[in-house]
């Protein structure tokens, strides 16, 4: 297995983690509702997860919609592919963490906000840590998708297509 094949968890992973801990931070300010250091978490660290919240529960309102149907799917679809050696498992779930994270990026676009301002930009991006934290989720998921179409592109056109465990090459 190569190291490149391994590199297209990373993905899924920083998907999984970050939807995690925006659901925990939500969840502990049910708890502590008066804490300051929380409303900063939740609001400034992982507002795009309220952003998308806010897209999705016009479909469908579930609480922890996109941890239990997003995130932690596409988690345990990489784990799968990963630990059977499956290429096309793997390569779908970096590839689906990279259009969700596009999704993040897209509903941080929509007019939840509360404040009219005026931009010069077209595109309005979070700031501070919201902003590191989407960039984060961007670049890994970016990262793993790109890695999973050289992986497809570099294998013989028998091996890709069957969707074969990697092959042990000579050194």
């Amino acid at each position: 297995m190569t190291k490149l094949f391994k590199l297209q968890f990373l993905g899924p992973l920083a998907l999984f983690l970050a939807t995690l801990s925006a659901e925990i931070s939500v969840r502990a300010l049910e708890v502590f509702p008066s804490s300051e250091l929380l409303w900063f978490v939740n609001l400034r660290l992982f507002g795009i997860f309220e952003r998308s919240y806010c897209q999705l529960s016009e479909a469908f309102n579930l609480p922890c919609s996109q941890l239990f149907a997003i995130a932690l799917p596409l988690f345990l679809l990489a784990c799968y592919g990963l630990m059977s050696g499956r290429r096309m498992a793997l390569a779908l779930a970096s590839n689906l963490s990279c259009v969700y994270a596009a999704f993040l990026l897209v509903a941080w676009q929509s007019p939840v906000a509360t404040t009219t301002q005026a931009s010069l930009g077209s595109i309005n991006l979070p700031s501070g840590a919201g902003l590191y934290v989407l960039s984060a989720i961007l670049g890994s998921s970016l990262l793993s998708a790109l890695v999973s179409h050289a992986l497809y592109l570099s294998e013989p056109a028998g091996l890709a297509t069957a969707g074969a465990a990697p092959s042990p090459r000579p050194a």
